[in-house]
């Protein structure tokens, strides 16, 4: 078995234009100060790394490696959450996803996608630079706005989607197997893979790449009423990130998972700091040590109450005192005997 790494930190919700998180030296200060060990980075801004030089430049690459490991961190993985959400968009959120994409290919369905497949593409080069094994994205959604069938949806609209979106990733995941880094899809509400069967219909359309992989974060699966221990009894051969992220599920008479058009604040299901929600992490951490998960146990710190500040340092804490050191040896072993094959043929009467 193997002992997880971390606490590490992904920091999407963090930067800023405001120190400590407005570059990558000060974030990096800022976060081993609190005890992380490894930090998830987005891809999008330029002050914390260049996707595209880091795809094509060695020498760029390993002195983003450095400027992190002098700080004390390592880099866990690279993230392309924004970028894969637009490999595949339902015209209805086109307007809404512009805002992911570089102006010169907004209101350019055909061009905006062309950018997202070009930076996965980028991705899957600069993890390989990096010495980086996973990756972290989204699947984009073409089926989402007919997730709950009325009007009744039309045969083989299901179908056509999940084909359509194995087309697009088809390519992509073949370019990740030749730099040798798993892409982890974050299973996630908006998304078309948003759960075990979503996954499971993907994989079919990719025909069981092996490089279709995992983001594992329970928080996601409380909202959806979910199995999240049992999640990972059925995918733990694909789980290969870990985010750790809280939430609650508290639903009333008035509002239940859809959460009646509310804020994150009053919504029955919503995301909180470490700690302050429902998921069991003793189990979580448990089975994934069962399960010999290789990887970082990364915060995502989401809330709708708490004040970020506190939730990362909190976290931090609360991840360490979660994490497993595996044991090297059986608790019964000092009750062993000496045994050889004669003597077990003895035993059995042989």
């Amino acid at each position: 078995m193997t002992t997880i790494q971390g606490p590490a930190i992904f920091l999407a919700q963090f930067i800023s234009d405001q120190a400590p998180y407005n570059s990558l030296e000060s974030i990096c200060a800022w976060a081993k100060d609190l005890g992380f060990k490894g930090i998830q980075l987005p891809t999008l801004d330029k002050r914390f790394i260049d996707l595209q030089l880091a795809a094509e430049s060695q020498t760029y690459a390993d002195e983003l490696t450095g400027k992190v490991r002098a700080a004390g961190l390592e880099i866990t993985e690279l993230s392309t959450h924004l970028q894969g959400q637009l490999v595949a968009v339902n015209p209805a959120y086109d307007k809404l996803f512009d805002g992911f994409a570089p102006e010169a290919v907004r209101g350019n369905p055909v061009a905006r996608q062309q950018w997202a497949v070009q930076q996965l593409i980028y991705a899957a080069k600069a993890s390989r630079r990096l010495g980086l094994k996973a990756h972290a994205t989204f699947s984009g959604a073409l089926l989402w706005p007919m997730v709950y069938p009325w009007p009744q949806r039309p045969a083989g609209l299901v179908e056509e989607g999940f084909a359509e979106l194995g087309r697009r990733w088809l390519p992509i995941l073949d370019e990740f197997d030749n730099e040798g880094v798993d892409l982890c899809y974050e299973i996630h509400a908006g998304e078309d893979l948003h759960d075990g069967i979503s996954y499971e219909m993907f994989l079919t359309e990719v025909n069981d790449h092996p490089r279709a992989c995992l983001l594992y974060d329970p928080s996601h699966f409380v909202l959806q009423c979910l199995d999240y221990l049992e999640y990972i009894d059925i995918y733990h051969e694909r789980i290969k990130m870990f985010h750790v992220k809280d939430a609650e599920f508290n639903p009333t008479g008035r509002q239940g998972v859809y959460g009646g058009y509310q804020s994150w604040l009053n919504r029955a299901g919503r995301f909180r700091s470490l700690g302050d929600g429902q998921v069991d992490f003793k189990a979580v951490f448990s089975k994934m040590a069962q399960y010999d998960f290789p990887g970082w146990a990364v915060l995502e710190w989401e809330c709708a109450l708490k004040n970020q500040e506190d939730g990362a340092r909190e976290g931090a804490e609360f991840i360490k005192n979660h994490l497993i050191r595996i044991t090297n040896k059986a608790f019964d072993d000092f009750a062993g005997t000496a045994t050889d094959a004669a003597f077990n043929r003895a035993l059995l009467g042989l």
